[in-house]
């Protein structure tokens, strides 16, 4: 799925791990990611864990997309920044799940993602 998502790519996100529901990702901030405040925009963050979120719900097989999520922005992110975004699933049920993804800059949390998921009715690749 990742090798098919070209608007990750082009935003310079690596793939670093995934499978089993989870999933790790890496982005580095580039000044066209960043605000009028000089921080990275949110909407960049957000993509980064929806990415990692869309890796970790899809490892099974079952073509599974989002049905909701939501994230709490922690700390601001600078350019030149290496954000890391890891993905654990944390249940699922029926079709449908609920992962957990923390962004990270080394040590520091920028931003706690939450993605709800739903899998496709034949949606098997």
């Amino acid at each position: 799925m990742f090798a098919a998502d070209r608007a990750s790519r082009q935003l310079g996100i690596e793939l670093l791990t995934a499978g089993e529901g989870a999933a790790e990702l890496r982005m580095t901030v580039r000044a066209d990611m960043v605000n009028g405040h000089g921080i990275a925009h949110g909407g960049y963050v957000f993509l980064l864990a929806d990415t990692a979120f869309a890796c970790a719900c899809n490892s099974r097989g079952p073509v599974t997309v989002a049905s909701g999520a939501d994230i709490t922005f922690v700390a601001p992110a600078g350019e030149g920044d290496v954000l890391y975004a890891t993905a654990e699933e944390r249940t699922t049920y029926g079709r449908s799940g609920i992962y957990d993804i923390s962004v990270r800059r080394g040590d520091e949390v920028i931003a706690e993602f939450r993605g709800r998921s739903r899998a496709m009715r034949g949606g098997q690749r």
